[in-house]
């Protein structure tokens, strides 16, 4: 990278910067809302018959939190010889007390949720463990995650971690849940430490060859399969870029050299695109000749984090089904909201009656003989030679792959289970121009699929 463009980037970052790093007035907002909080935790956990504290974690606590961002994390840690189910009882019985007009919610336990001025509020128990020592509960690596960046961010690095988390924003590959699978704000804030700022993280990234395997604490790496792995500094057993898909890290390398050739404040800008109409859909099925199909269910009531690995299972089955008939698949989406959809774009919805099947060379005489014997005299073409194979054309199952869709074979590719339930219940399946029905509710999710971007 040229001297010139480095100087171009810093000019960038600075008007960036501008826009995400809170004043002081957010700054004394969010601290007077922690402390009255933390006061009223300390109140409520008078209430309970063990012995409790609560702490902040989070960007929040860490200085790493993007101006007009509004969420406060609050962990209530219990003695670890507490019982699972006496932590979930006593720590619903505090965040209920916190917030008598906030709600439940459930990732590994329950927890709350609630509003205090502006601001939202998660209320997590934990068990109050050692660092290293075995975990009883997800959660309970976080306060030591807390323990560990506060020590080694200062306000510089803090503020390197938020253009870096708003650039990975701006490009649509942050957030850890399991519909994005991207950056969680942990394994940004490990990245900018490992490479001391964002552009030199920026540089490393264009350049990396993965798999990727960094190791800040030295404990040692373990065998991980993942593309990025980051060794949790606090637990050596935890690739901490576990979630975080190819793609996820591809697209990181993309737009860092991107942004690194051309510095421009564009991509630190979410870059949703207008929704399509239903008369966009049908112009671009047209112009591209193809043939999509989608299956369209009443969406199952689960959390994000049940629902997309599921859906991502059963596009995957339905796909791989369409290309093994013959159907030759060229792209795959899945969507959701209070209808999901699989959608698949063929090259070919209707094939013809039959479909040509290699069998074994002649002189492989077993498996030759076993096949001619399977076929003759039955009702497909042959077998006959071609070359020294024999070879049969046999009828197709299918021909129609609406067909397919509409048969129990769709219950036969590797369903999620909640989803197979949904399907059971009932489905619509849409060809063609008819997909831009779905225009209404995915308009956004059909202007993605219709114009890819890295």
């Amino acid at each position: 990278m040229a001297e010139s463009d480095s100087e171009d980037l810093s000019r960038v970052v600075a008007r960036v910067r501008e826009r995400i790093d809170p004043d002081a007035a957010e700054r004394t907002a969010l601290r007077e809302a922690v402390e009255a909080l933390s006061a009223r935790v300390e109140d409520a956990l008078n209430e309970v018959p063990v012995d409790a504290d609560v702490i902040q974690v989070g960007s929040t606590a860490r200085g790493t939190w993007l101006s007009g961002d509004r969420d406060i994390d609050l962990f209530v840690r219990f003695p670890d010889d507490v019982d699972r189910e006496s932590l979930e009882r006593y720590g619903l019985a505090v965040g209920n007390a916190v917030f008598p007009e906030g709600h439940e919610e459930y990732a590994e336990h329950p927890y709350v949720v609630g509003e205090f001025d502006g601001f939202d509020v998660d209320l997590v128990p934990c068990f109050d463990v050692d660092e290293g020592a075995a975990i009883q509960s997800a959660v309970d690596r976080t306060p030591h995650h807390n323990e560990y960046l506060r020590a080694r961010l200062d306000e510089e690095l803090a503020a390197e971690v938020r253009v870096f988390k708003r650039f990975l924003k701006g490009i649509g590959a942050y957030g850890s849940n399991l519909r994005t699978q991207g950056f969680s704000g942990y394994l940004t804030e490990l990245l900018v430490l490992e490479y001391g700022s964002f552009e030199s993280l920026l540089r490393a990234a264009a350049d990396w060859h993965p798999p990727v395997e960094l190791d800040p604490e030295d404990h040692g790496t373990r065998s991980f399969d993942d593309p990025l792995v980051v060794v949790d500094p606090t637990d050596s057993t935890r690739n901490v870029a576990a979630v975080c898909s190819a793609e996820n890290v591809a697209r990181l390398q993309h737009y860092a050299r991107e942004l690194l050739a051309d510095p421009r404040e564009e991509l630190f800008v979410d870059d949703e695109p207008e929704p399509l109409s239903a008369a966009a859909v049908r112009d671009h099925v047209r112009r591209r000749g193809t043939t999509p199909v989608a299956v369209v269910f009443d969406a199952p009531d689960v959390v994000d984090d049940q629902l997309y690995p599921q859906l991502y299972k059963s596009i995957a089955g339905v796909e791989s089904e369409l290309g093994r008939r013959g159907f030759a698949p060229i792209r795959s989406a899945t969507f959701a909201d209070d209808d999901a959809v699989l959608l698949v774009e063929l090259a070919h919805r209707t094939l013809p009656n039959v479909a040509r099947h290699d069998g074994p060379p002649v002189h492989v005489r077993d498996h030759a003989e076993g096949f001619y014997e399977a076929y003759a005299g039955g009702d497909a073409y042959g077998p006959f030679l071609n070359g020294d194979r024999y070879v049969v054309e046999r009828e197709r199952e299918f021909t129609d792959a609406a067909d397919l869709l509409r048969s129990e074979t769709l219950f036969e590719v590797g369903l999620g289970a909640n989803v197979e339930q949904k399907l059971r219940e009932g489905y619509e399946v849409l060809v063609g121009d008819d997909v831009g029905e779905l225009a209404e509710s995915f308009g956004v999710e059909l202007a993605r699929y219709f114009d890819p971007r890295p």
